[in-house]
Parts: structure tokens; C-alpha cells; sequence
């Protein structure tokens, strides 16, 4: 009797042991993919700029929002408008979702137009979201010759703009420039990022560049220029003007004056969608699902953090976001216009 009622013993001990590494191997299971993962940021830019602020600002305010709170590293991966970053993101990163990207927003461009450089598809990246619209504003030199917009229409002598490629928002703006108004600008590319320009401007290589309001106002070297009145203001890219640049005439403004004919305009709006799709995040391609959307969600709460918004705030950074699923519709509307306008695009911006 001892015997057998030792055995029962033994089998409840082994039934319980057993269910007990079942439940334990069900709590790892269910450990959070992100535990103990290092997620890298890769940069289209030279450090210092403002798409290098905000991927720092992601790497301090999205590891709280994402179970597991993995480290993240910024790697800058800087040149031809940042399509060696968006190649190595889409071609050589693995889709786990631990390589994230910032690239310029005009991107698209090089895709639309048939560049043989591009390994990517906007359409399949991860889009995560953007924290903000970018209008982009062309400033000039005060002592350049160019007043304005119609200054430069008549310039025998265009200005020469400094642009790191042909996705950049100055090249894009030089072209929608030519394209609605017949304002010639030379752009001068290979510039590896916007504080490279800036200084170019300053030492008077180029007379002017294009680039978004977010990063114009608000900072240096430009809010000592506008003390100084170093630099002036010609034109900016949004529907209406922006507060900080009341007297600056917007694009579409000018379209109205110049009488740009329909079809310019719709060229337009593919040319300047890069405004909308901001200083996007994006992942790389083949990550599963479950893993974007997680993404995506703490990209979503991190926008919405007290402590994130302040400093936002305090460091004079718009936020204005679009969701991942936004920018997954607009790049698709983007890439899929009708031929007509995408050969005029190519014609426009494929040099």
C-alpha cells in the first residue's frame, strides 16, 4: 500500500511538473519580440541636420512605447540624395523589422522618373509615419541680384542653388519653378547634406536654396541671418502662407499670376507630394505585419506623449502627423498617375 501511494505521489508530481514547464515555456513564448533587440535608424544625411534631430528624438521616445523597450542606434549613411540609404534599407537590410529609415521625402522621384541607381519601390517599404507636413521655402541671398520670383524669370544669369540630388526639395523646387513660371535655377548637386549648403551660401559658392520652413525657422545659422537680413524670402510650396513667412508669395499664388495651364498644375502636385509625405519612418520591406503595425502603434503614442510633445515644442519642431496607412495610400497614388502626367514628370525632372 506504501508503494503504490507513493507512485500516485510521483505521478502528481510529475503531472504538475510537467504542466508547470508547459506554462513557462508558454511565457516565452509570449516574451516580446523587441526584448533584448537593438533596432538601427539609418539616415539619409550628414549628422547636424534636422532629419538627424528627429531620428535622435525616435530613438529616445519610441523605446518606451514598444514592448520590450529595445536600444536604437542612428547609423548615417549619407549621398545621392539619399538613395544609398533607401537602396541599403530596401535591398541589404533583412525585413525583422530592426532596420528603420529617414530618407528625403521626394524619393518617389527617382522611382517615377526610371533612375537606374534605384533598387527600392516606395510602395513596399513599411511606412510608420510622419510627424509633420514639410512646406518648402526658397531663401536667396540679400545681396544677390534676385528680389523675386518674376526677378529671376528675367535674369539673363540664373542663381545657382546648392542641392544634394535630384530628390532634394531645392532641386524639386527648382524644376516646379521652371516648369510653372519659367524661373531658371542652376542647381548645383552633390552637396552631402543641408548644413554643407547653408555654409556654401555663406561663403557665397551658391546664392540660394530650397528647403522645408521646420528646419528654416527657428534655429541656426537662419535666425541670425534674419537678424542680420542676410537672406530674404521668394517663395514657399504650401496652400496658403505660413505664419513665420506672412510676405512670402506660395507657389500656387503664383500659378494664379503666371496663368500655368492645367496640366503643369497636376505635374505639380506630383512634383511637391514629397511635402506630404514629411520626414517620414519607414522599415524595411518583408517585415511581418504584426511587427508594422506594432510599429506603427508606438510611432502613434509616441506623438501623443506629454513629455515627447514638449520638447517638440521647446525645440521648435512641427507635429502634425500622418499615419503609416496615410502615406501607404499616398505613395501608391503617387507612383500610379496617369501616363501623361508621369511622362511629364520624367521630362520635368529626369535629367
Amino acid at each position: 500500500m506504501k508503494k503504490r501511494g507513493r507512485f500516485r505521489l510521483g505521478a502528481s508530481f510529475l503531472f504538475v511538473y510537467f504542466v508547470s514547464l508547459g506554462f513557462i515555456s508558454s511565457l516565452w513564448a509570449q516574451e516580446p519580440f523587441y526584448k533584448g533587440k537593438t533596432i538601427r535608424i539609418i539616415v539619409g544625411f550628414t549628422p547636424g541636420g534636422i532629419n538627424d534631430r528627429w531620428a535622435r528624438f525616435y530613438a529616445k521616445y519610441l523605446p518606451k512605447h514598444i514592448a520590450g523597450g529595445p536600444e536604437f542606434i542612428i547609423q548615417h549613411m549619407p549621398g545621392a540624395g539619399s538613395r544609398i540609404a533607401a537602396n541599403y534599407v530596401y535591398s541589404v537590410a533583412k525585413g525583422d523589422g530592426l532596420t528603420l529609415g529617414i530618407f528625403l521625402s521626394g524619393i518617389y522621384l527617382d522611382q517615377v522618373v526610371g533612375r537606374k541607381e534605384v533598387q527600392y519601390d516606395v510602395r513596399k517599404f513599411g511606412w510608420i509615419g510622419s510627424p509633420a507636413p514639410e512646406s518648402i521655402i526658397l531663401y536667396m541671398r540679400a545681396d544677390a541680384p534676385y528680389r523675386s520670383v518674376g526677378d529671376i524669370v528675367k535674369a539673363q544669369q540664373p542663381p545657382r542653388c546648392g542641392s544634394t540630388g535630384t530628390t532634394s526639395s531645392d532641386y524639386i523646387l527648382a524644376k516646379v519653378l521652371e516648369l510653372t513660371l519659367g524661373a531658371k535655377i542652376h542647381s548645383v548637386l552633390g552637396y552631402p547634406g543641408g548644413p554643407e549648403i547653408d555654409l556654401a551660401v555663406e561663403k557665397g559658392e551658391v546664392h540660394c536654396r530650397g528647403h522645408t520652413l521646420s528646419s528654416h525657422f527657428g534655429r541656426e545659422p537662419f535666425d541670425s541671418w534674419h537678424k542680420k537680413g542676410f537672406d530674404r524670402h521668394l517663395v514657399q510650396t504650401g496652400r496658403k502662407r505660413d505664419a513665420r513667412a506672412a510676405d512670402t508669395p506660395t507657389i500656387y499664388e503664383l500659378m494664379e499670376e503666371f496663368k500655368t495651364p492645367d496640366i503643369a498644375r497636376r505635374v505639380v502636385q506630383v512634383m511637391l507630394a514629397g511635402g506630404e509625405i514629411g520626414r517620414s519612418l519607414v522599415v524595411s520591406p518583408g517585415t511581418p505585419q504584426e511587427r508594422l503595425k506594432l510599429l506603427r502603434e508606438a510611432y502613434s503614442k509616441m506623438l501623443k506623449d506629454p513629455e515627447f510633445l514638449d520638447e517638440a515644442k521647446k525645440q521648435k519642431l512641427d507635429v502634425d502627423p500622418s499615419t503609416g496607412e496615410e502615406l501607404e495610400a499616398l505613395v501608391k497614388q503617387i507612383i500610379e498617375q496617369p501616363k501623361e502626367v508621369i511622362d511629364r514628370v520624367k521630362e520635368l525632372a529626369g535629367n
